[in-house]
């Protein structure tokens, strides 16, 4: 893997995701109590012996940027070659924002061409994976092709999220619709479509050609779905990589987790007894940055009806949390957070350091890094009140409170007047 260079892609708005990338770029979205998403991607990144990175961002990188510098950067040896940078936008190109996926990676080719490398891969850093990046490439060497691209069976009524193929019989691509309304599903079996994962491996001087050529095009939206293997399907060898999956799970598990709900539900998965996506599997670990805390506490065990109890049932407590007489079911508490005496945290997620007052409680949420709750609120009971609040309500019924300045007053004054 000395040959390849991983070009991580992590600079979009995730619009879809707010509230929670309001202050902060999708990727650097936490997940799973301790984990950024991006996570994922670079411990498959390691993991799979790839040890140089790019990460391209554009969009509110400070979290992100202080994660990988926090967590990511003692994994590499500069003195041996081995790197993560953070590449910022360089505006090369009339001063404008990166216009698509292979805009992003053409503004930043001088980068690219200097590191020498002999085939490139492209990655998205807002999805949670398992996967080694090693076989691909391999694949890619073996099948003598231009262009590798992962994909996975994706139902059929989900087309309008992804790149669309169509292969032979020997894997070649021949046909690619991107997002389309009415797909063309694989042969014999019209409920699913062949999915691109967004993963590309290109032969480096291949790609630095099609990224030029595809600059010069007036009519180009500069991304890789929509123009770039539209474009050289007929022309080139390209070839799909069926995706392998590293969970060692029946199903493969990839999940875009790109909506509220979408983000709820694929946490909410992790506290089951037999959760999709291993977190535990130490042949594949995922990395992080860890801050130094202590252990979460649980304290207060009194017995009766109206007894104060510290405990959490088929949930994740990460460490410095301290669970103070408050009782929390199938939910995640991110580092520092604290439940207070007779609080009841059910059907959650919270961020780093939440605080959950006296008597609060929380059903079916999401709160954002440090938001304080105040004592004897409750949260995702009314979801009409919940709104009227100025908290978001997704389809599915999930609260989110945003760590936006106010939220404590607002909540305090509610609780004043009641």
């Amino acid at each position: 893997m000395e040959s390849v260079l991983a070009v991580v892609l992590a600079g979009g708005k995730g619009s879809r995701l707010e509230p929670l990338t309001r202050d902060r770029a999708k990727p650097a979205v936490p997940f799973g109590g301790a984990y950024r998403i991006i996570d994922f991607t670079l411990s498959n990144c390691l993991n799979s012996g790839l040890r140089k990175m790019l990460v391209l961002t554009q969009y509110k990188a400070m979290s992100l940027d202080r994660h990988i510098n926090l967590g990511w950067r003692g994994y590499m040896c500069r003195e041996l070659g081995e790197f993560i940078d953070v590449v910022p936008p360089q505006q090369r190109i009339d001063e404008h924002w990166y216009q698509g996926t292979a805009d992003a990676v053409y503004q930043n080719i001088y980068t690219l061409e200097k590191e020498r490398p002999q085939y490139v891969i492209i990655l998205a850093g807002d999805h949670i994976y398992k996967m080694d990046y090693l076989q691909m490439v391999n694949f890619h060497k073996e099948s003598n092709a231009d262009v590798t691209v992962a994909g996975l069976r994706a139902p059929a009524r989900d087309s309008r999220h992804y790149g669309v193929m169509q292969t032979d019989s020997e894997g070649r691509i021949n046909g690619f619709q991107e997002k389309p309304a009415i797909p063309r599903t694989i042969p014999g079996d019209e409920r699913h479509i062949l999915a691109s994962m967004g993963i590309y491996v290109f032969t480096a001087r291949f790609l630095f050609e099609q990224l030029c050529l595809d600059a010069t095009r007036p009519d180009s939206a500069h991304d890789f779905g929509r123009n770039i293997l539209p474009a050289i399907v007929d022309t080139h060898r390209v070839q799909v990589f069926p995706f392998q999956d590293e969970n060692r799970k029946r199903d493969a598990y990839w999940r875009d987790v790109g909506t509220l709900d979408a983000y709820y539900e694929a946490n909410m998965d992790l506290i089951s007894v037999d959760p999709l996506l291993n977190m535990y599997d130490q042949r594949w670990p995922i990395r992080t940055y860890l801050p130094n805390v202590p252990p979460p506490k649980f304290v207060f065990a009194e017995e009766g009806p109206e007894a104060r109890r510290g405990e959490a049932l088929d949930s994740i407590v990460c460490a410095g949390s301290v669970l103070s007489g408050g009782r929390v079911e199938r939910s995640i508490l991110g580092a520092n957070t604290r439940i207070n005496s007779f609080a009841k945290v059910e059907d959650s997620i919270l961020f780093d350091g939440v605080d959950i007052g006296r008597h609060a409680k929380v059903r079916r949420a999401i709160i954002d890094k440090g938001v304080h709750i105040p004592p004897g609120i409750e949260i995702g009971y009314d979801h009409d009140h919940d709104r009227a609040r100025g908290f978001t309500v997704s389809e599915g019924g999930v609260i989110v409170i945003a760590k936006a300045d106010g939220v404590e007053h607002f909540l305090e004054a509610e609780q004043i007047l009641s």
